[in-house]
């Protein structure tokens, strides 16, 4: 199994309680989700987050519906958390979150670690297309969390 790194970081000019809140709500992933990704929430109402949650989601990838299920293997509240995927398109999706003060701000770092099912066919896959929009998608994000977030 090929493990791949997405690995970003973004300064927010925001206070770190405001900026670590912001993420520890998980109603916000549908507002910082691209639209073309058709994500949606299957919680009826706010998730509590912590060690052990358990999150359900769909989305849409290339136009096919994906179920997604992730759980918060660790939460350290006010400065990091880690979700990694129990049911989803990947063999391997491990997510940690994490957030630093700063003099005038909050640094957010984002760190994934990510495999691909099939083998060489998802390789393959990896440099077509996963790569490139996985790329993309985080592009999105931080451009949504610095206007959900603006001073």
């Amino acid at each position: 199994m090929r493990v791949h790194r997405l690995e970003r970081l973004q300064r927010i000019d925001q206070p770190l309680p405001v900026v670590f809140d912001f993420f520890a709500q998980a109603q916000n992933l549908e507002r910082i989700t691209p639209p073309w990704l058709r994500f949606e929430l299957l919680a009826p109402g706010p998730v509590e987050m912590a060690e052990g949650t358990l999150i359900d989601y769909r989305l849409r990838l290339h136009g096919v519906p994906v179920h997604w299920t992730s759980r918060i293997e660790e939460w350290t509240a006010g400065h990091s958390f880690v979700d990694r995927q129990l049911r989803g398109p990947y063999r391997l999706w491990q997510h940690r979150h994490t957030f630093l003060a700063d003099a005038a701000g909050t640094i957010v770092g984002d760190e994934i670690d990510y495999a691909l099912p099939l083998g060489p066919l998802g390789d393959v896959a990896h440099r077509l297309f996963v790569g490139r929009d996985l790329g993309r998608i985080f592009a999105y994000r931080q451009r949504a969390v610095s206007r959900l977030l603006a001073a």
